[in-house]
């Protein structure tokens, strides 16, 4: 993918698949490195599941017989001389701390690092189309730090949905502006 911000549109979309109610997204940086974690609390997977993922011709999907997002993320972390790692716990395992963790590290001054980019636009459009899911976006960057929490936005917001326009406008310009800081 051209830019990190769309391996997390892609991972938070599988997060949503899988019936998580809340997803992380925690990108940590500073001038050397960057790490993205993305944690949700959908069913989670099981071991033999866990051991595929990130093989491209293993998918659930059945529109088509590839899945290209977490190979493509691991290969985009590892050619920096990066890493993934996966973790996932099924809900059948254990019905309270299940949900999976994916976690890419890159090497900002590797030649092939893939630059972050819009990450506004990816966590907005993640609200924009699943409204009645959370979402928890932290950016960390040396000591500034951006956050946005769609749960203390429900508790301000009561019946206003999340993906109302002048939400997502709000959200974005709150975003962006945090981010230019």
């Amino acid at each position: 993918m051209k830019e990190i911000s769309l391996n997390i549109l892609d991972i938070a979309e599988n997060s949503v698949k899988a019936g998580a109610s809340l997803t992380e997204i925690t990108v940590t940086e500073n001038d050397e490195r960057l790490a993205l974690t993305v944690r949700d609390n959908g069913c989670g997977m099981t071991e033999e599941t866990l051991k595929s993922v990130t093989n491209p011709f293993y998918t659930t999907r059945t529109t088509r017989k590839v899945g290209m997002g977490l190979p493509l993320l691991k290969m985009e972390a590892e050619q920096t001389g990066g890493s993934l790692e996966i973790t996932s716990v099924p809900q059948s395992e254990d019905s309270v701390k299940h949900g999976t963790c994916v976690t890419a590290v890159f090497n900002k001054k590797h030649i092939d690092y893939t630059p972050l980019g819009d990450v506004v636009s990816s966590i907005v459009t993640l609200i924009q189309g699943h409204p009645d899911t959370d979402f928890l976006f932290t950016h960390i960057n040396g000591n500034r730090t951006v956050a946005l929490d769609t749960r203390e936005l429900r508790t301000v917001l009561e019946d206003v949905p999340l993906n109302s326009y002048e939400v997502l406008d709000w959200i974005k310009n709150y975003l962006r502006k945090e981010e230019n800081k």
